[in-house]
């Protein structure tokens, strides 16, 4: 197996405060891995690490067989699919979406007078058709749903055929058949073997799609448990990373998660 990511002893400080505090970890070329952890935990900040667009204080990042700081990061970045709230603002509302898909070729938002040949658009419509956004080929970006955003943004994500998918929230803000309907194309993705080695970052165990096959929980910058997520996912992590009593369990491949606490007169 080829190791994607290696991320050993990494400390990232910003002042006084610690955004990540010795962490370590390692993600192989099959692997489909979720990000879970409450606000502040430093997932945001770890996915911009392991996307090259972040340097550590100390420790050492590998990706894709590349040291991180001794690597031009120009032409390290294009092996790396980003789909994030952060990259969502800079898509112009203009844009036919067919164009937002077609431009992640050159790395640029907004067509222009860059060429692209029929293999280009052939992808694009194929990646389109995938995530099931070829319908909207020609309406403008700003007009879409939430849903159909995040659908077009992860389309765009893999224009270049990644090595990594990096999904950093991609159900924020969606409805709840909006965010079915991704978690449905998502899981396609992660069960798809020619798919690229993927991460997602998420609040909320719902939001796990079907195909994924590790879990990493981090808690105020710290790994509280990482592996296969058929071991790591239970009640005693859980808890212990969102400090409250939890019980989680799977349903289909899905997974839930409650409080544990009295339903009465209980004091937390």
């Amino acid at each position: 197996m080829s190791t994607v990511i290696e991320v050993s002893d990494v400390t990232l400080r910003r002042g006084r405060a610690f955004l990540l505090d010795h962490v370590s970890w390692t993600v192989y070329e099959p692997d489909r891995w979720v990000i879970i952890g409450p606000n502040g935990a430093g997932k945001t900040t770890l996915m911009q690490v392991v996307s090259a667009r972040m340097f550590p204080t100390s420790g050492q990042v590998r990706l894709l067989g590349e040291m991180l700081g001794s690597v031009d990061v120009f032409e390290l970045r294009p092996r790396i699919g980003v789909s994030s709230a952060a990259l969502l603002t800079q898509i112009p509302p203009e844009e036919k979406v067919l164009d937002v898909v077609m431009s992640a070729s050159y790395a640029i938002f907004g067509r222009w007078r860059e060429e692209y040949t029929n293999i280009d658009f052939m992808r694009a419509e194929k990646l389109m058709s995938q995530l099931r956004v070829d319908n909207l080929a020609d309406r403008v970006f700003g007009t879409l749903s939430e849903g159909e955003r995040q659908r077009t943004q992860i389309a765009r994500a893999l224009m270049t055929d990644p090595e990594l998918l990096i999904l950093d929230e991609p159900t924020a803000g969606l409805d709840l058949s909006g965010r079915e309907l991704l978690l449905a194309t998502l899981s396609d993705l992660a069960l798809d073997d020619l798919s690229p080695t993927s991460i997602m970052v998420t609040h909320h165990v719902e939001e796990i799609p079907v195909g994924v096959t590790h879990a990493l929980f981090l808690k105020q910058g710290r790994v509280v448990a990482a592996g296969p997520i058929d071991e790591v996912m239970n009640d005693d992590v859980l808890t212990r990373t969102f400090d409250l009593p939890l019980t989680v369990r799977s349903v289909d491949g899905r997974w839930r998660a409650q409080a544990a606490l009295p339903r009465r007169g209980w004091v937390y």
